[in-house]
C-alpha cells in the first residue's frame, strides 16, 4: 500500500524520483526502493513525506483511505484569547486545592450572572 500511495502522490505533484530524493536527502536509487517496495523509510522520513504531501501518516501507510489530516483548528474562537489560554494553563497547573478554589469562584461568578437586576441576593 505504501509504495503505491507514495508514487501516486509524487505523480500528482509532477515530481521525479530525483526531486523526491533531493527533498529527502537520499539517493535516487534509495527513493526508488521506497516506491517499488524494496525498502521502508524510517518514521522520521514517513512523517516528512506526510507533511510534504499534506496527508496523514495513516493514509501513507494504508491505515485509512482519507488523506486529509484532521483539522488542526478545532478550538472554539472564544478559547483562542491569549488571556483565557493563560488562565486555563494556570488552572491546569495549579495545585488541587487552588484549583478547587478557582472553580468555586467560577461557580459564584456564573450564578451572579444568572441573577436579574431586581433579584435579591440569596444568603448561605
Amino acid at each position: 500500500m505504501f509504495p503505491n500511495r507514495l508514487k501516486m502522490l509524487r505523480l500528482q505533484k509532477k515530481l521525479t524520483h530525483q526531486d523526491m530524493a533531493d527533498f529527502l536527502g537520499i539517493t535516487r536509487q534509495g527513493y526508488s526502493k521506497y516506491e517499488n517496495g524494496q525498502s521502508q523509510p524510517d518514521i522520521d522520513t514517513i512523517n516528512k513525506l506526510a507533511e510534504f504531501f499534506n496527508v496523514t501518516t495513516d493514509y501513507l501507510l494504508g491505515r485509512t483511505d482519507d488523506p486529509t489530516p484532521p483539522e488542526q483548528d478545532d478550538i472554539p474562537e472564544e478559547l483562542k484569547d491569549p488571556e483565557l489560554g493563560l488562565f486555563f494553563k494556570e488552572l491546569a497547573e495549579a495545585p488541587e486545592e487552588r484549583r478547587e478554589q478557582l472553580l468555586k469562584i467560577w461557580e459564584i461568578l456564573k450564578s451572579e450572572g444568572d441573577r436579574k437586576p431586581g433579584d435579591k441576593k440569596l444568603k448561605n
